[in-house]
């Protein structure tokens, strides 16, 4: 083994220019695939944190997973009945506190009972209809990332008025609101409702901050006009990734509609999945154009030593070992390549990371990167496997030559 690599040595050394070029075309592919695997996940991870952090992962409403079924279908099962009106049923989850009694003995993760409601917000002669969610100041904390969305006021700020509430900046600068505003509240009940702005929040997607509205339970239950009323559970878990699978237990637990942030964001998940397919295509296109350099080095080896082949096979070398000698080569051009590409990578990740732009759609001004040695490890064996590939067919042609044709010239 060592004879071989002395060989592989030898001819790699004495082409020079074409062997850096060769690993020049490595490492910039190993460099640029780190670069776009750190971009994209990176990404990602911020869009998860972001999106579904700033939200309860788990969401239990008060519609049954179920229809109920009618009571003339019950009674006459061999019939069948149209335009039969559905039975009233009370709005509201029953007995809320102990199902989150019971789901908190196995969960991991937290949970709040909450009001969700629509109201008509009336300040300054003008109508805008928003979203109204009761909550719990002190358990809203563990499952949603509003406290730290705050503005102005915080979320205790809620116990600092009789019917107190927390606008998101965008709606309060639409309606010229500030703190200790007074606004009118109209329920689709019918309930009106002087309430005063005691805080904004910002919680940068432009839909909730436009058009939500934050009180406490009993404002919100007031407004509903159902003493008690909790017509929403939310629950944020330990691992995000297992929200699909605790809301399935939760819904056949319960009876009610549980929906995890997987099922409600399905539309950018499949975005998500499309944009890594992407990047995989491309990360594999970079160093499948890089391993055409090694191709083109191990081909111009084999075609200048073809003399040294045939001496070689003439002291007894056969075309295994022959075969090994190149592909060594070919296999050192790419080692070589991946490693150097590990610096270039990272610095070319560094440098992304610190380049600084503003948009009008996030707060953020720098692109999110995620340094994972799984992408090194990645892009080098991705490397390798091309650059053996690349070397392996000049290796088989060179160990395919007759020593005898080579001496004659008839190569």
């Amino acid at each position: 083994m060592t004879l071989i690599l002395t060989i592989a040595w030898t001819h790699i050394r004495h082409r020079t220019r074409q062997t850096m070029v060769a690993i020049a075309g490595v490492i910039t592919g190993v460099g640029f695939s780190i670069m776009m695997a750190a971009m994209m996940e990176g990404s990602q991870n911020d869009f998860i944190k972001t999106l579904v952090d700033a939200l309860p992962h788990i969401s239990v409403t008060d519609e049954l997973r179920e229809p109920t079924r009618q009571p003339a279908n019950i009674v006459y099962r061999a019939a069948e009945f149209h335009g039969l009106t559905p039975k009233a049923r009370r709005p509201g989850i029953k007995n809320p506190m102990a199902i989150i009694a019971s789901l908190q003995t196995w969960i991991p993760g937290a949970l709040t009972a909450s009001v969700q409601s629509k109201a008509v917000l009336r300040y300054a002669r003008r109508n805008l209809t928003i979203s109204i969610v009761g909550i719990d100041p002190r358990t809203e904390v563990g499952v949603s990332n509003l406290s730290t969305h705050m503005r102005q006021g915080t979320l205790s700020s809620l116990y600092r008025a009789s019917n107190a509430i927390l606008l998101g900046d965008r709606l309060a600068n639409k309606i010229g609101a500030r703190v200790n505003s007074n606004v009118t509240l109209v329920s689709a009940e019918g309930a009106v409702m002087t309430a005063r702005v005691v805080g904004t929040f910002h919680s940068g997607f432009r839909i909730t901050d436009e058009t939500t509205g934050y009180v406490l339970l009993k404002t919100a239950q007031i407004l509903e006009m159902q003493t008690g009323i909790v017509n929403e559970i939310r629950v944020r878990t330990s691992d995000p990734m297992n929200a699909r699978l605790i809301s399935e237990r939760i819904g056949e637990q319960t009876g009610y509609k549980s929906i995890s942030w997987q099922e409600s964001q399905e539309d950018l998940l499949s975005t998500i999945t499309l944009r890594n397919v992407l990047m995989y295509t491309i990360v594999g296109a970079i160093l499948l154009v890089a391993s055409f350099g090694t191709y083109n080095i191990i081909s111009t080896i084999t075609h200048e030593k073809t003399r040294d082949i045939a001496i070689l096979k003439s002291l007894g070398f056969n075309n295994k070992t022959i075969l090994s000698i190149f592909i060594v080569e070919a296999g050192l051009v790419g080692l070589v390549g991946a490693l150097l590409g590990w610096g270039f990578g990272y610095f070319l990740t560094w440098g992304v990371a610190l380049l600084e732009f503003k948009t009008p759609f996030s707060d953020d001004t720098h692109l999110p990167v995620l340094y994972s040695i799984k992408h090194y490890l990645l892009a080098t064996g991705v490397a390798l496997a091309s650059s053996l590939i690349a070397g392996y067919f000049p290796a088989r042609t060179a160990a395919r030559l007759h020593p005898v044709d080579i001496i004659r010239g008839a190569t």
